[in-house]
């Protein structure tokens, strides 16, 4: 097996600035924000579906916008994981696929906050801005699974932002930021599990399985051949020795 030189940090340099995904994630969160207050009454023939005595369309778009956000949090995983087992460099190239996985992770955080704002417009559930900022303040449904999924969101973030202050924070500390991912996804997919009322659906368990089972593979990929690697590197050492 020849040795593969390590990825050095000029591919890892990041293509937003932390001002920019700042205001990314500001602009997603109102213009969310804004779509719940103002679309009833800018569409007055969505009145019955978003303003009812039994609205289900916001609740609609929060199950939909979980798998997307989920989806999407699955897709930056897997990028981050061809970056260092070395399967980017055969295609796209290092550098495309850690943009990439910049901008779906930032997309990924910005369908999160869609998934958790739109509620505020379900009448049924009757969460509160603050109930959605504060992890397990909800009540009414399911407080400490909610609780979970909010954990799970502000957990993403930090990562996320990692990508920005990486100079400030060093090579080290980031890559040790970066290996909370896993325990986000983990608890991302208990949040839906034990939230969402479309787990039991097969199409559902299908998604889990699918998406759950690529991400177990790319890492027992990426440490075999870290196991692989280092043999290689002990029995170059020992003939160079003898």
């Amino acid at each position: 097996m020849a040795e593969q030189q390590p990825i050095n940090a000029q591919e890892l340099e990041s293509t937003v600035g932390l001002q920019t995904a700042i205001l990314f994630l500001l602009a997603f969160s109102t213009g969310t924000l804004l779509a719940v207050l103002l679309l009833p009454s800018m569409v007055p023939s969505l009145n019955s579906s978003l303003a009812g005595d039994s609205p289900k369309a916001y609740w609609y778009l929060s199950r939909a916008s979980a798998y997307i956000a989920l989806t999407l949090l699955w897709l930056s995983m897997a990028l981050g994981l061809t970056i260092t087992n070395k399967m980017a460099r055969i295609w796209p190239g290092v550098p495309p696929t850690f943009a990439i996985h910049e901008y779906v992770s930032l997309l990924g955080i910005g369908f999160s906050i869609f998934h958790a704002f739109v509620l505020l417009g379900d009448s049924y559930i009757k969460f509160s801005f603050v109930q959605l900022l504060l992890p397990f303040s909800t009540t009414g449904y399911k407080p400490f699974f909610v609780g979970i999924g909010q954990v799970v969101l502000y957990a993403w973030m930090i990562v996320a932002l990692s990508f920005y202050i990486k100079a400030k924070i060093g090579q080290k500390t980031w890559r040790g930021l970066h290996y909370i991912s896993f325990l986000i996804y983990i608890f991302a997919v208990y949040h839906g599990l034990t939230s969402g009322t479309d787990t039991k659906a097969d199409w559902s368990q299908l998604y889990y399985y699918i998406s759950g089972g690529t991400l177990v593979f790319l890492l027992i990929y990426r440490i075999l051949i870290s196991i692989a690697a280092s043999i290689e590197k002990k029995q170059k050492a020992v003939k160079q020795a003898a």
